[in-house]
């Protein structure tokens, strides 16, 4: 009794109670009769009855055979859906949550574009964005609390995997009748002016290298407002004379949107990766594929993907 039965051996005998001859379970299962023959032969000991029995007319089953029927057909059919293909996602119909782990400068810049082919494309899915601290991104990926994460994250661990979508730079901007300062500014004008920086207080941000050029780069006595998001440096440009240094997309869209001057900092200020970042545990689930597909269509700029990553 301490033998293991087989898939294999579970179906032979499943097919040998519906056919009730050795002859017509070896055509059904398509193998000879003398391997159906030694399947049998290794059930009978394991169960110890002989299973199938000589009768008038063919073969009968035996009353253990009989009591053993139904639950070969229960395993069988289990076992038969784990090798079901997943289920398809349909975004029309489907009202799952997606929480996403992105930026205010992502939520201006990316989910207005989003939101509107959900909207277009009829998709009943919600979005929930959300902002923790990066360093507990991986464990939240890994968990499933955080479906996808956009924005610049240079390593995350093994088992998240990446797809960069677009390389980001920075642009200033200032309210549209500044008195001084002119769309290509020279470094001493650019810092003779009055700065907003966004500045985390303790928890690392994204665009931590862009705060720490600015606070080397201009005077401490000109850096006269500190804030969270890039957003709020923006509504302080717009009412003030400073000068807020933003990513160039949300910068470029904010000054449209809110009536501000583009200028170029005369600063080498590095080009940060964009991408997609999402945990090994989702990659193949149809409806991340599905979500990361949207973003992909949306804002990829080079078609290249990249693997998990190895650091």
């Amino acid at each position: 009794m301490t033998d293991r039965l087989t898939l294999w051996e579970l179906r032979v005998l499943d097919t040998l109670l519906a056919e009730r001859s050795l002859t017509r379970a070896a055509l059904t299962l398509r193998i000879s009769q003398p391997a159906v023959s030694k399947v049998l032969a290794r059930l009978r000991r394991r169960f110890d009855d002989p299973l199938l029995v000589r009768a008038a007319h063919g073969m009968e089953t035996t009353r253990r055979a009989l009591a053993l029927q139904p639950h070969v057909k229960d395993l069988l059919r289990v076992a038969k859906g784990l090798d079901a293909p997943a289920e398809d996602f349909d975004p029309h119909s489907s009202d799952r949550l997606f929480r996403l782990f992105i930026s205010d400068v992502g939520i201006v810049r990316l989910l207005p574009q989003v939101m509107r082919v959900l909207q277009t494309e009829d998709c009943k899915v919600l979005l929930h964005a959300v902002q923790i601290d990066p360093e507990r991104l991986p464990a939240k990926l890994e968990g499933g609390d955080i479906d996808l994460a956009i924005g610049p994250f240079p390593a995350l661990g093994r088992t998240v995997r990446r797809q960069r979508l677009f390389t980001e730079g920075y642009v200033s901007v200032i309210r549209l009748d500044h008195p001084r300062l002119p769309a290509n500014p020279t470094l001493a004008a650019f810092r003779a002016e009055r700065h907003v920086v966004v500045s985390a207080y303790e928890a690392p941000h994204s665009h931590e290298e862009l705060d720490r050029l600015l606070t080397a780069a201009l005077p401490q006595a000109n850096i006269a407002l500190r804030v969270p998001g890039f957003v709020a440096a923006a509504m302080v440009a717009k009412y003030t004379d400073a000068v807020a240094t933003l990513p160039q997309r949300v910068g470029t869209m904010l000054a449209e949107e809110l009536g501000l001057q583009l200028v170029r900092p005369p600063l080498a200020l590095p080009r940060v990766p964009i991408g997609l970042f999402w945990h090994e545990r989702s990659h193949r689930d149809p409806a991340n594929k599905w979500l990361r597909a949207v973003f992909n269509r949306l804002f990829t700029e080079t078609p290249g993907r990249l693997k998990a990553t190895e650091s």
